[in-house]
């Protein structure tokens, strides 16, 4: 059984990677699709303003950081229900696919999809290159140029 890995977040590129796997894959019984997403933590602006909080405005702070995370991990479920479907109609059954996310800060994405890649027995990683913003990409992605830049065993595709 071949294990994928496909890096994915809300961007074009992304799901230019899932346009990739969906027409190399496609009726393949030998292959599982893990979709990875990293989801950002929730900015430390919202814990500290400059000053200590009373109890009613740390009750408000939680408030506004469960909306907040409940806001992203929304946002992550329709990317997820998005992306399978496009594989299932591209001809992949339900069972090959499945789902994952982390939590973690912007600056280690890169070491949380290896680190995933690594201990998940993956033959393959697949991701955009670029992805999130296009206000943050040089040449090539930050995630998808740390990704290469790593000593890595692992087959990386970056879709562009």
């Amino acid at each position: 059984m071949k294990k994928i890995l496909v890096a994915i977040d809300e961007s074009k590129n992304a799901f230019k990677s899932v346009d990739f796997i969906s027409r190399f894959f496609s009726g393949s019984e030998d292959v599982q699709i893990t979709l990875f997403h990293v989801l950002p933590e929730f900015p430390p602006s919202f814990w500290d303003d400059g000053h200590f909080l009373n109890a009613a405005e740390k009750s408000a702070r939680r408030e506004v950081i469960e909306k907040w995370q409940n806001n992203q991990q929304l946002k992550l479920e329709s990317v997820f229900k998005k992306v399978t479907e496009r594989l299932e109609n591209a001809g992949l059954n339900k069972n090959q696919i499945t789902t994952k996310s982390v939590v973690a800060t912007l600056d280690v994405v890169a070491d949380r999809i290896l680190e995933e890649a690594r201990t998940g027995g993956y033959q393959m990683l697949v991701m955009g290159r670029h992805g999130y913003s296009s206000t943050r990409k040089l040449t090539m992605g930050s995630v998808s140029n740390a990704v290469l830049s790593q000593d890595s065993a692992l087959a990386v595709c970056i879709v562009k």
